[in-house]
């Protein structure tokens, strides 16, 4: 026995056993719930790895209609880079239903030429907010009721599809008793340390909110990649129950309605949409901002994994430098280290190569740490000051 457990110190020694407790809560969440991604396939899912043209003849050619609804609010450019492809999806039943949102540039000429082009687009233009909504969910809400497909399939005017299958992907991830299907939206990849940490903290909220689904416990999607059937949307009445809170038209609405039953998920490298990532530290903290504020009204039970997880990281190193400064057992510390980092490179390793993030992987430990920082300081930041739009 090391000479630390002879007669430690009781203070030391509780500090020491958190730590431990803390490795275990992070090790259980690795191991029983976030290595879902990397499996092979999902059980009777019938998703396949990566979809090539070769392989197109042996996809189903079932044709269930599917509505693409995109809101855009001044996007201009993106739509000209991202549009065409998406209308040009090799599936036999679709339209394209863009929502202009208020927009007071060149998007709606555009949209008229591509409209002439393209008989499935359906354009929706919208001038003024009512009071009564706020952010992106009233455009959504419009773009949803102008559709004339039974499956709603939503993504974001930055968003370009991996390929022509992604429509045909996520159309067939939907079984008879599927109502839901969460896809996946990577970014870019770019040069430099901001890139990194977006696409790092992209894979991190995508290993769990994946895995959380596959495991029974939806909590969320994102509106970049997602898809639902328009019952649900009217059965649930849309957004009611949030509309004062400005985002969460998507994660709050699939918090609201998922649940073990109605919910699947899409892992195909083809059904991947890839948005640009921000420029600028400011501006992507500012988007997480957003983001993190909708999080404060999941259910309890979901806040209450999420947190546990998140708590158990920030605590773990908080307690690995407590411990090594005071040098307790500092070999038993490193050890306990050596094995979550084990565990990481395992599990969130192998959902990495699988999301098709391979070059991250040597750089978890730091990268960990540092999207940890910044949680703290976006945290902290809305304490003080609330987002209020979602454009």
């Amino acid at each position: 026995m090391p000479d630390a457990f002879i007669n430690p110190n009781p203070v030391l020694l509780v500090l020491f056993i958190l730590y431990v407790f803390c490795f275990l809560v992070q090790v259980v969440f690795y191991w029983a719930v976030f290595f879902r991604v990397s499996l092979i396939r999902d059980p009777g899912s019938g998703i396949r790895d990566i979809v090539t043209p070769d392989r197109v003849s042996h996809i189903s050619d079932h044709t269930t209609g599917v509505s693409v609804v995109i809101c855009a609010h001044n996007e201009y450019r993106q739509l000209q880079r991202n549009l065409p492809i998406i209308l040009e999806q090799d599936y036999p039943l679709f339209e394209v239903v863009v929502v202009d949102h208020a927009s007071d540039d060149d998007t709606s000429i555009l949209l008229s030429e591509l409209g002439e082009k393209y008989k499935h687009l359906k354009v929706v233009s919208i001038q003024h907010d009512l009071n009564f909504f706020t952010g992106k969910k009233f455009p959504l809400s419009i773009g949803i009721k102008s559709a004339k497909h039974e499956i709603i399939l939503l993504t974001d005017a930055d968003c370009r599809p991996a390929g022509n299958q992604w429509v045909r992907l996520m159309q067939k991830a939907f079984t008879d008793d599927k109502d839901i299907i969460l896809g996946y939206g990577p970014y870019e990849i770019r040069k430099g340390l901001l890139n990194a940490l977006i696409r790092f903290e992209t894979i991190q909220v995508a290993v769990q909110y994946l895995s959380f689904a596959m495991a029974g416990i939806p909590y969320m999607g994102v509106g970049r990649n997602l898809a639902y059937r328009k019952r649900l949307f009217y059965q649930e009445k849309g957004f009611i129950s949030h509309y004062r809170i400005n985002s969460g038209d998507d994660d709050l609405f699939i918090n609201r309605v998922a649940h073990k039953k109605n919910t699947g998920v899409q892992r195909d490298p083809g059904s991947f949409t890839y948005s640009e990532p921000k420029e600028s530290l400011g501006k992507w903290l500012t988007q997480k901002r957003r983001h993190m504020t909708t999080g404060t009204h999941y259910r309890f039970i979901h806040k209450f994994l999420l947190g546990l997880f998140g708590f158990s990281q920030l605590l773990f190193w908080v307690l690995l430098i407590w411990l090594l400064a005071l040098k307790f057992a500092w070999i038993i510390d490193l050890s306990i280290l050596l094995l979550l980092w084990i565990s990481q490179y395992i599990v969130i390793g192998r959902s990495m190569k699988r999301l098709r993030e391979k070059h991250l992987i040597g750089w978890i430990p730091l990268l960990e740490l540092m999207t940890l920082a910044l949680r703290i300081v976006i945290t902290g930041t809305n304490f003080i000051v609330k987002p209020r739009k979602w454009k």
